[in-house]
């Protein structure tokens, strides 16, 4: 049976340790199955799933932009060693890949969450995550930001929780299968929330400018026209030209869009500098490719969506 799936959660079994020097995590019981997550979010949504029930250790840190990410030895190793690997797919976590595969070879069950779920083309052009690869991680032009929208989080978690009841013998109990369905129900709800929070900006309002192509599923699930990034790339790895810059300040003229958002994980001057030059345009920090730090108010995929909601609303709203 092939197991390759796609999300970016890794769980890996161990003793519980705090923040490693190179950035790895891990949280949960000592003796349950090895869970190795690639990245934050998801490691939030499978520590909801296993609670003490498995040991997750996230590899990509919080605040790092995944995009760009090399793991070291030590969590190269971490992967290799899991009994499953948790991982977002499309590209996202493009330095990961080699390792991803080296654990499916060893026999980890690898979950990509992407799979799971409705997915959306990423911008004409856009290239960056999507090469094909001999190691079978290149899945063509596919955004793969679709945690911005907690429906599709919620259809990728339902499906990731029946894999690992199948595939891990620990996990196959009641205990868990209800945890899981509880947590679920719990993402469900929170996209009604995210949905009540943006309620009070108007259709005419609904349009986002951000640093690169990372809304495209939260514009499709609640109803915003994306009108134009800094960047024209679901990848932070690409640059715009000045003509870019020129053509999208025009856009924010015309369009008469008072912020821009970018991601709190990959802020740069291009934003300000693109925000200074049209005059009057907010940027806004969003937390959407990595959590927050503790007391950030998005340390949890639940309050990331709830902050990125509140800022959007607030920032649009009349």
């Amino acid at each position: 049976m092939h197991r390759h799936l796609l999300i970016a959660t890794v769980v890996l079994a161990g003793t519980v340790v705090a923040a490693c020097g190179d950035g790895g995590t891990s949280a949960g019981g000592g003796d349950g199955p090895r869970i190795a997550v690639t990245n934050t979010i998801l490691g939030d949504v499978v520590r909801n799933l296993t609670g003490d029930l498995a040991t997750v250790e996230v590899v990509v840190p919080s605040g790092a932009d995944p995009h760009e990410f090399q793991p070291s030895a030590r969590q190269v190793a971490a992967l290799r060693e899991a009994e499953v690997v948790v991982a977002n797919g499309a590209g996202f976590e493009a330095g990961l890949d080699g390792a991803i595969s080296g654990a499916e070879d060893d026999g980890a069950v690898v979950f990509e969450a992407i799979e799971h779920v409705a997915p959306l083309a990423t911008a004409a052009g856009d290239d960056e995550h999507h090469d094909d690869e001999d190691d079978g991680h290149g899945h063509g032009p596919v955004d793969p930001h679709f945690f911005t929208d907690p429906a599709r989080m919620a259809t990728a978690t339902e499906a990731l929780a029946t894999v690992l009841a199948d595939e891990v013998p620990a996990l196959a109990t009641t205990e868990f299968r209800d945890r899981a369905a509880a947590y679920v129900d719990d993402l469900r709800a929170l996209d009604a929330e995210v949905e009540a929070t943006l309620a009070d900006v108007p259709a005419e309002r609904r349009k986002l400018v951000t640093d690169h192509d990372v809304l495209g599923y939260f514009g499709e699930r609640y109803g915003f026209e994306i009108v134009g990034a800094v960047i024209e790339s679901s990848t932070t790895q690409a640059a715009p030209s000045a003509s870019d810059l020129d053509d999208l300040a025009a856009t924010l003229r015309a369009e008469d869009v008072p912020a821009v958002f970018v991601d709190a994980s990959a802020a740069g001057s291009l934003a300000d500098t693109l925000a200074d030059e049209v005059g009057d345009v907010a940027v806004v920090e969003l937390f959407i490719e990595s959590l927050g730090d503790d007391g950030s108010g998005a340390d949890t995929y639940a309050g990331m969506a709830r902050t990125n909601a509140s800022r959007i609303a607030g920032a649009l709203a009349p």
